[in-house]
């Protein structure tokens, strides 16, 4: 068994997309929950749902209209309820937004009554830039779980928290490999990358820098969960990647639309004419788009094998064989399909 004591400092979980970061999450919230501690969950894509099974939690959000700060300091009251906000049904400008406002009033809350005794924040990237990371995060009340594949997104002074728990499931990204890296130096050890790269299936590892990874990385495996994890492709549809990652279409020889999305992606090989589509099919330059900024290789890897029939089918049929595969992952919903195919 690997024991982590639980005091007050922040738990960051990080690695490649599918590896089962959430799942360590969600066996880290099960144990806390059902040990009497108070948790807020704030669950960009509805991961977490199945810990409404726990005793003594509450869910907020979903289908209901998610709750303002006097609800939820209302729900947090008691030292031994839990409360977990589904953003599922939140555009992601708007669970922007709202974590935005909200992580500081639970940074306030806490230091006011000492409830909740963790804030969770899944896809932690997404709001924990610098330098807003160090905005939204009090990182002196250490009572943070934070959950990442990307954690070179997050603010490096968030990450670097002292006395901070690392754990790492597989992760075989260079650049997310060299920050890890960096987290272990900072302890005073260094990490190979191929054991990041070696984690299997249901293993995961506890980075150094506290006394119960025993000065090195420890590995384990995990542990069954109590309640059912609820893993969602569509999560990756609509979350938009950074500027600098968006594919671009070159429209007469200069740089054209953009997709910062999936679900940009599929809009745009409905709409774009064929003259412009054509040679990124032959470069395969959408497989290798996928494949380095989603990471999603089966879907590079498909998406590969419908580009090489570029040469002797139409573009036109290429582009919807493409979308096809990009809804069939990712379950594109009705109306979104409705509006690329108008």
């Amino acid at each position: 068994p690997l024991y982590l004591a639980v005091r007050g400092r922040t738990v960051l979980v990080a690695g490649e997309p599918g590896s089962g970061k959430s799942w360590i999450a969600g066996l880290l919230c099960e144990q806390l929950i059902l040990q009497g501690y108070c948790l807020c969950v704030l669950d960009p894509e509805g991961d977490y749902r199945s810990l409404e099974a726990l005793p003594g939690v509450i869910m907020m959000g979903g289908n209901d209209p998610l709750p303002r700060a006097r609800d939820l300091a209302q729900a947090l009251r008691y030292p031994d309820a839990s409360v977990v906000i589904d953003l599922s049904n939140t555009l992601h400008a708007e669970k922007r937004e709202y974590l935005h406002d909200l992580l500081p009033v639970l940074a306030s809350l806490r230091r006011e009554t000492g409830l909740p005794h963790k804030i969770v924040l899944d896809e932690a990237h997404y709001y924990l830039a610098e330098p807003e990371g160090r905005r939204l995060i009090d990182a002196e009340l250490a009572g943070y779980i934070l959950v990442t594949y990307r954690v070179s997104g997050i603010d490096p002074q968030v990450r670097s928290a002292a006395d901070e728990v690392v754990i790492v499931t597989r992760e075989t990204d260079l650049q997310e490999q060299d920050t890890l890296r960096a987290i272990c130096l900072a302890a005073g050890k260094d990490v190979s990358k191929e054991m990041f790269s070696g984690l299997r299936s249901g293993e995961a590892a506890l980075l150094p820098g506290i006394e119960e990874s025993h000065a090195g990385a420890k590995r384990f495996q995990l542990a069954p969960r109590l309640t059912s994890h609820v893993r969602h492709r569509q999560k990756y549809l609509d979350m938009p990647v950074s500027e600098p990652q968006a594919f671009v279409f070159m429209e007469d020889g200069k740089p054209g639309s953009r997709a910062r999305s999936l679900k940009d992606l599929v809009v745009l090989l409905a709409a774009l004419p064929e003259e412009y589509l054509g040679p990124h099919f032959q470069r395969h330059d959408i497989s290798r788009w996928i494949e380095q900024v989603f990471r999603d290789c089966p879907l590079a890897t498909h998406i590969r094998g419908i580009e090489k029939k570029a040469n002797g089918e139409s573009v036109r049929d290429v582009a919807r064989d493409i979308s096809q595969a990009v809804r069939a992952r990712y379950d594109l919903n009705t109306s979104a399909t409705t509006a690329v195919e108008r």
